[in-house]
């Protein structure tokens, strides 16, 4: 009895920290500190393509430098519709408020549109053209909104003519080069947009100097109550990186700059400038325009925050090269270990078959920490040392191997499910709490978010998606099976535990204020409406079937209307999707989630085959007989709840393809947890066949089950 009962009090223990920060979170989120200023005389925008933290210095960029002292700053994310945004990209997407591209690939940019004088105005030729282009990507950009809005503007060199070009191509007001603005230039309209041309990889100390001292002359002309905003629109050169954002004027002294769109401090999009260049100017913003205002935060000293925004960037750099190879790396531990185990205990004897079970449960109990651990890593600044990426993974190991440790060798180590379970809620509830607080754990993490590759800054990522879920619906199935072994009354503790841990698992990741996240309340909300079901011994109907298979996108039509009507709930995609739909625009946004998510299928070489192991997974577990295995029949008369478990893990990753735009990335990115996790689960409750634990436990409808007291 001593044994049952320790495992069932750390369960309830758990229960109430879940449900204690639901609570607390769920209520009252920190309140946004930024600010917005009154709108300003005149708007000077100035780009240098290319331009980043870590080439700006006191004694490199002395100008820049005394503007990021006065002003407030960031990191710009150049993410236009490649991960490769051009110059041209960037320019296009500041004219129309939604993301545009120029005729080019993502290895390199193409020929920029050429800019013909016309006289005291401009034309580009090409632009009708490259609005024919951009309809293939369903961005529903604006063209021409931003000098149409701003009334009188004048443009400066190429790029400035594409930001200040109507429909046909017309400027109303041009100079070639930047060498030609005076003051009376800077005064003659509100928005002045000036190009500074692109810096090269190659004399880029000699282009940074020069582009300082024309700054510099160009401050020297400001008139009286100019807001001066200093940014990088594009590059020509591969990896993308994270670049300048600079903002100097009334309301933004001293500060970092913000937004809603990315809710990470000092981090702001490309297309949040032209609603903000707008707000300055005290312009309307119409509603279809995706960006957010440009706000004001507090920041410490000047020099610790322009070294924090460049370790952004090297934390972006390390995944962009490390996480192909980290992910390769995880896949072939798994096989190899799981392989050696199994051959050097190989037979059907029942010792070495118990062998193999317990080489197998340690093996899936460290590969299931794994994700745990590279989340927790980001406790420590790593993006700041030397050899950031051993850091990193260093970190993460240490970590990873903490949390095996413990969860081998707590009380509920005797339970099949134990260790398993313990290390999937301690997951839930970092990733859950993470969440809720900004996603500063998933930054740049293996698993996490990169704001350059895949463009989300907030929530669960689409590889964490899989995971998350996984995590979140064996955590739930431990509490159940833990709750059901108490005896009389223990169903309702039961199905309690699964919709406390679903609740908390779903709000986190769904709720607009916190995750936002469209795929995961569409596939976690029917799998664990069929848990609480399974664990709750009702049949399925065909009724039943219905309300399951429609939950998932009833709740992300709440969430999003929620959003929508709700500013306070914060600016999110669901909220968006909501306002298009509203407005009969959301054709564009589903054709380009449809394209994403088929896209998914040819990311790499491997990507096909992830949906065969999904599919052959599925059938394993369906039909053991039909693949000649033993060890899933054994467990599910070990235990009968098992099939239920096995059969929502499974469809999690199969409703996770579907719902999300990452498609097959969400299954690709779990299966090193989810394969070693399901083998170790199913091998240990094969130990224990033919042992009956608690009175009618069969799952409802599943096919040959049967309680585990009575007789086949």
């Amino acid at each position: 009895m001593r044994v049952r009962k320790r495992p069932a009090a750390v369960p309830a223990a758990l229960l109430a920290c879940l449900l204690a920060v639901l609570a607390v979170l769920a209520a009252a989120r920190p309140a946004d500190a930024s600010t917005s200023p009154a709108p300003a005389r005149h708007v000077v925008v100035v780009g240098i393509s290319g331009l980043r933290w870590s080439d700006v210095s006191a004694t490199a960029t002395p100008t820049l430098w005394r503007l990021a002292g006065q002003g407030s700053v960031g990191s710009l994310v150049d993410y236009a519709v490649l991960p490769l945004t051009c110059p041209a990209d960037a320019w296009l997407t500041l004219n129309a408020g939604a993301r545009a591209q120029s005729d080019h690939t993502n290895a390199a940019c193409g020929t920029f549109p050429a800019v013909t004088s016309d006289g005291t105005g401009a034309q580009v030729a090409g632009l009708p053209a490259l609005e024919s282009y951009n309809n293939q990507f369903h961005n529903d950009p604006d063209w021409g909104l931003l000098a149409g809005t701003a009334g009188c503007s004048t443009a400066v060199g190429p790029g400035a003519a594409l930001a200040l070009a109507d429909r046909a191509g017309h400027i109303a007001s041009y100079l070639s080069s930047a060498a030609a603005v005076t003051a009376g230039v800077l005064s003659r309209c509100p928005l002045t947009v000036i190009d500074l041309g692109n810096l090269p990889n190659s004399e880029r100390p000699t282009a940074l100097r020069q582009d300082d001292a024309q700054l510099a002359r160009i401050v020297a002309d400001l008139p009286p109550g100019t807001t001066l905003v200093v940014t990088a629109p594009g590059a020509t050169i591969k990896p993308p990186h994270l670049q300048v954002a600079l903002v100097s004027g009334a309301g933004y002294a001293g500060g970092l700059l913000d937004a809603s769109s990315t809710r990470q401090p000092g981090m702001v999009v490309l297309t949040d400038l032209t609603p903000s260049v707008l707000s300055w100017l005290g312009r309307s913003v119409p509603a279809g325009v995706v960006g957010a205002q440009i706000t004001r935060a507090d920041r410490g000293g000047l020099a610790s925050t322009v070294k924090s925004l460049a370790g952004r960037d090297v934390a972006e750099q390390v995944w962009r090269s490390t996480h192909s190879t980290f992910f390769w790396v995880y896949a072939l531990a798994d096989v190899i270990v799981m392989s050696v185990i199994a051959l050097a205990s190989w037979g059907a004897a029942p010792q070495r078959r118990l062998r193999r079970a317990r080489g197998w449960r340690v093996a899936g109990v460290f590969a299931t920490a794994v994700p745990a651990g590279t989340f927790l890593a980001n406790l420590v600044p790593w993006w700041l040392f030397g050899h950031p990426a051993a850091w990193l993974y260093g970190l993460a190991v240490a970590w990873a191997l903490v949390i095996g440790a413990g969860a081998l060798a707590g009380p509920w180590r005797r339970d099949p499910l134990g260790p398993f379970g313990v290390i999937c809620l301690l997951t839930l509830v970092v990733l859950g709490i993470d969440v809720m607080t900004g996603s500063r754990l998933q930054m740049e993490t293996p698993f996490g978010l990169s704001v350059l590759e895949a463009g989300r800054f907030y929530g669960i990522g689409n590889e964490a998606l899989g995971i998350y879920g996984i995590t979140a619906l064996l955590a739930a199935a431990w509490l159940a099976l833990v709750a059901l072994r108490r005896g009389a009354g223990s169903r309702r503790i039961a199905v309690a535990a699964v919709a406390v841990v679903g609740v908390f698992a779903v709000f986190a990741s769904g709720w607009p204020g916190f995750g936002g996240k469209v795929g995961g309340t569409i596939a976690m909300v029917p799998c664990f409406l069929l848990l609480a079901l399974a664990v709750a011994g009702i049949r399925l109907n065909w009724r039943l079937v219905l309300i399951v298979a429609v939950s998932g996108l009833a709740l992300f039509a709440v969430f999003a209307l929620i959003s929508y009507f709700t500013p306070a709930t914060g600016k999110s995609d669901i909220g968006s999707f909501a306002g298009s739909s509203l407005h009969g625009h959301s054709g564009g946004v589903l054709l380009r989630k449809i394209n994403s998510n088929i896209g998914s299928l040819s990311v790499n070489a491997l990507s096909p085959l992830s949906p065969i192991v999904v599919v052959v997974g599925g059938l394993m577990l369906w039909r053991p007989s039909w693949f000649g295995l033993k060890t899933v029949p054994l467990a599910y008369a070990a235990e009968p709840l098992l099939r239920a478990i096995m059969g929502v893990l499974w469809l999690l990753l199969v409703l996770g393809w579907l719902a999300d735009d990452s498609g097959v990335i969400v299954p690709a990115a779990a299966l090193p947890i989810a394969l070693p996790l399901g083998i170790a689960i199913l091998a240990a409750f094969a130990g224990r066949a033919g042992s009956a634990r608690y009175v009618n436990s069969a799952v409802a409808g599943s096919s040959g089950s049967k309680p585990a007291d009575q007789p086949a």
